[in-house]
């Protein structure tokens, strides 16, 4: 990947779209870390990560993924989540309802409709979230906002939403930016962007610790960072693997002409689905907890919830793991069509070995997406248990957050995506040249 970077900067054209995107990126750090006007910064980050905080681990993740902007109040606080969250729910809706399912065959212009329509989904889902952290969180703003005079607190309330909510939209536009102007998807490279800052800061807070004279952490570290080569080389292999299917196409003859016939694959990677399988399952269990905590934070629910299904008990663990498996099953349900794929094959010539066409192409491939399936979400599940509890037992303190499972799966993605996005630019420029 290093050596791709370095032959990039060689060439004007990327070169300068790289530039483009890093300055893009720093702005968006920028962002995070200015507070929003209205907000105690210090005190809204006590009520995140306090003794008595509210919202428990989910908020501290969040505020993780963004590389800080949450606890520090910051404009982008909210980042690309509603935009993400808007992404897959339109998604689903679109195997779901018919007329936007026609929509997204309509070319062009029927995926600018959708895109459109995740927009709206995002914005609408940016006040939401931005409401209930103005709510939640009340005691935190600021009401001598423009003076020495109390401001009423719905007003004060109302401009920390607006900003909020603007910041998010904001920070949707600079991805979209990056992906047009720059390299890779601008917002898997934002997100990519905040977990490594999260990691950067919780590496640094280690080592200044161990400076001042704390070197009993000097050992856990050491463990913490060969742990952490470890399990990115594992989660790269396993994320380039993939189960090729020999595909033979016929002679084809097309007006006076004959075409020989060809052999390719089709590829079918064993974790295609990425971390969408955690990210669902996790969002189901942590989202009863979220609410309690921010509505109910004294009832007894609550107490039982946090004890039995609360992050680290083993009950979670064990439906973490069977909603993951679920969810693998479920998206690849709706990416990967077998009778789509073995109709396609059937209409231009191409066969599998020892297969016939049709019905029974569909049936063969149905079962070896099942058992890449099954493969896949085992492997999801040991990335959302064990790395945690290497780190915990390691005992690295705040590096956990940092280091999530799904924030290793991301990294991971991104970077391998971001280094085939520089190829293929690469590929690109010099057959320009080669025309020239």
């Amino acid at each position: 990947m290093f050596k791709t970077i370095v032959n990039a900067f060689k060439v004007k054209s990327i070169r300068n779209k790289i530039l483009l995107t890093l300055a893009l990126l720093l702005i968006y750090r920028i962002g995070c870390w200015i507070p929003v006007a209205g907000i105690v910064p210090d005190a809204f980050k006590e009520a995140i990560f306090g003794e008595n905080a509210v919202g428990g681990d989910f908020l501290q993740l969040m505020s993780s993924v963004s590389g800080g902007a949450l606890s520090n109040a910051a404009i982008l606080a909210l980042g690309v989540t509603p935009y993400i969250s808007a992404t897959i729910i339109i998604q689903l809706l679109v195997y779901a309802i018919p007329a936007l399912e026609r929509l997204s065959k309509a070319g062009e212009e029927g995926r600018r409709k959708i895109d459109l329509y995740s927009k709206i989904c995002a914005l609408i889902l940016a006040f939401v979230q931005a409401i209930a952290i103005v709510v939640t969180y009340q005691s935190t703003l600021n009401t001598h906002l423009f003076g020495s005079k109390e401001s009423p607190i719905w007003l004060v309330g109302s401009l920390v939403t607006l900003m909020l909510v603007a910041g998010s939209m904001f920070t949707y536009w600079l991805g979209e930016k990056i992906t047009e102007i720059g390299i890779g998807n601008g917002v898997s490279l934002l997100i990519f962007v905040g977990i490594l800052s999260s990691a950067g800061s919780a590496l640094l807070s280690n080592i200044t610790s161990i400076a001042n004279g704390d070197m009993s952490g000097i050992w856990q570290l050491v463990l913490f960072i060969v742990a952490l080569i470890f399990i990115f080389g594992f989660i790269v292999f396993m994320d380039l693997s993939e189960r090729r299917i020999p595909v033979k196409y016929a002679k084809q003859i097309r007006g006076r002409k004959m075409y020989e016939g060809k052999d390719t694959v089709i590829p079918i990677k064993l974790n295609s689905s990425g971390v969408m399988p955690i990210i669902f399952a996790m969002s189901i269990i942590t989202f009863p907890q979220l609410l309690m905590s921010l509505f109910w934070p004294t009832s007894k629910a609550y107490a039982v919830y946090s004890n039995w299904l609360g992050a680290g008990s083993w009950i979670y663990l064990v439906v973490l793991g069977f909603l993951i498996v679920f969810f693998s099953f479920f998206w690849n349900s709706l990416t990967f069509q077998p009778y789509e794929i073995a109709k396609n094959l059937q209409q231009n010539g191409g066969i599998i070995k020892n297969v016939k066409p049709g019905k029974e192409t569909a049936e063969k491939l149905s079962k070896i997406l099942k058992r890449i399936t099954l493969f896949g979400s085992l492997f999801l599940i040991v990335v959302a248990v064990i790395p945690s509890l290497i780190f915990k037992a390691i005992g690295t303190g705040g590096l956990i957050n940092a280091f999530s499972a799904t924030g290793l799966l991301i990294v991971v993605s991104v970077a391998l995506e971001f280094d085939k996005n520089l190829e293929t630019q690469m590929i690109m420029t010099n057959h320009k040249g080669f025309l020239k």
